[in-house]
């Protein structure tokens, strides 16, 4: 069943009254409240959808002449196995599918836009978005990303009940008869007190917003069968005055920004949606964060609480509190700023509950983790070119030249008099100006060893000069 949503509704105020017109409901101005018909609840509707079905869908794929006998093998293991934190060996533009890895061409960079041509029938799966198709024959695919906030009031997700549960996709196919199914990621954990007749897919198009009840809902994604497209993605519509806190996979990100006199790290607490991750990934990049590998929280967490960010060291963070909410991507996400000085020793992070004081996430961050970061970069990235780059900058501030000159005598870069050539001079600007003379002399292949060991004996240092100067 689908109900249309004129513009006017979730645009501007809430309307009273429905009028029913065969399996479409259109929503008319002064309505008040729309409860969704009742279902299945808890335990009951997840069982009906994962096992009473099963044998229904496999009856129906096989009238319908899909072949696709790697269905089960591929889409819900692999949303499993994205859903749990388990990279898989493809690129953010690439599909699995029946024959491998397919690639995905970027055709509007300004609108996330990406097109894809499925060669045979069978199921694929986007990781990156975890979005998947089950396709009965070729078919070409373009999908981009929208935000929520541009076509729904957020404000009134609080008041409608109405809850944002995944990204917003723009979605066209050709030809679409060709689609079966179609997997919609979502970011709700179906416990016992999320009922499954909540879940609404949305689509905007001219005459309004259309709610739409998806044919299933599994763990990680929601299924629509032979689905028309649009601007579309998951909503959870709960009846006014159910008062819960839903709970959500979400995840903790960290990112190290690295200065010689102050490390800083920016600290999320987000829904586990991959594509929200991609886009606080391209921010950050922006600004040259380093994210640091850390876990997720173990357990769900719930929409629209609020959560604490502290330290086991004295550490300046700015703010304490974060709310656990769904932000689209392009918008502005909320982030701790945490200030950890040189950090010359480990720290521990926690966030914890703050109405009940659970303890929800914790991460122990170590100076050796930073080294990575600073030491790391891009394909094609050349430290002879660093270094003649920021020649002045590093006379001027290279500091304990002992370990540099042991790992370059080592790897026979200096000979015995040259170090010593460059220990005896009296500044340290004059040992830095020195070193820096006899390694350029002995052209790129001694710059890019006199990196190398830049880079793991004084990571902020070269972290820093790639910041500023990138």
């Amino acid at each position: 069943m689908s109900r249309v949503y004129p513009k006017e509704y979730y645009a501007r105020e809430i309307f009273d009254d429905v009028s029913n017109y065969g399996d479409m409901m259109t929503v008319k101005p002064s309505l008040h409240n729309i409860t969704p018909e009742p279902e299945l609840f808890g335990d009951e509707a997840t069982r009906t959808s994962v096992s009473s079905k099963a044998e229904e869908d496999s009856t129906r794929r096989e009238e319908s002449g899909v072949s696709c006998s790697s269905d089960k093998q591929v889409v819900p293991p692999l949303a499993a196995t994205l859903s749990s934190g388990v990279k898989l060996a493809c690129n953010s533009n690439q599909f699995l599918g029946p024959g491998g890895i397919v690639d995905a061409e970027l055709v509007d960079q300004s609108t996330n836009r990406y097109r894809i041509h499925l060669p045979t029938a069978g199921c694929y799966l986007w990781p990156a978005t975890h979005l998947g198709f089950l396709v009965r024959a070729a078919v070409t695919v373009e999908i981009a990303f929208n935000s929520w906030g541009q076509h729904l009031d957020l404000d009134l997700q609080h008041h409608d009940q109405w809850m944002v549960a995944g990204p917003l996709f723009d979605i066209s196919m050709e030809p679409g008869e060709a689609v079966a199914e179609l997997h919609l990621p979502h970011v709700i954990s179906l416990q016992d007190e999320v009922d499954v007749s909540w879940f609404q897919v949305a689509h905007f198009k001219e005459e309004g917003m259309i709610l739409e009840r998806p044919a299933r809902v599994e763990a990680f994604y929601a299924v629509l069968e032979n689905p028309s497209f649009s601007l579309m993605g998951i909503l959870l519509s709960i009846a006014r005055g159910t008062r819960l806190s839903v709970p959500i996979t979400s995840t903790a990100l960290i990112y190290c920004h690295l200065h010689p006199e102050d490390i800083k790290f920016h600290v999320y607490l987000i829904p586990s949606d991959s594509v929200l991750t991609k886009a606080i990934d391209d921010e950050e990049a922006r600004f040259h964060g380093v994210r640091l590998q850390t876990s997720p929280p173990v357990e769900p967490l719930n929409f629209g609480s609020r959560y604490i960010v502290s330290s086991s060291a004295h550490l300046e963070i700015i703010p304490e509190e974060l709310k656990l909410s769904y932000r689209s991507p392009g918008e502005i996400q909320p982030f701790s700023k945490v200030y950890a000085g040189k950090m010359k020793e480990p720290i521990e992070l926690e966030i914890t509950e703050k109405k009940h004081k659970n303890l929800v996430w914790k991460t122990l961050v170590k100076p050796v983790d930073l080294q990575f970061g600073a030491a790391s970069a891009p394909l094609g990235f050349s430290g002879a070119a660093f270094v003649r780059q920021h020649h002045r900058q590093l006379q001027a501030r290279m500091g304990d030249l002992n370990g540099v000159l042991d790992d370059l005598q080592d790897s026979e870069v200096l000979t015995e008099n040259e170090k010593e050539l460059v220990e005896q001079e009296q500044t340290r600007q004059r040992k830095n100006e020195t070193l820096l003379r006899l390694v350029r002399n002995k052209r790129d292949q001694a710059l890019e060893l006199l990196f190398r060991s830049l880079a793991e004996r004084d990571p902020y240092l070269v972290s820093y000069l790639r910041q500023q100067y990138m």
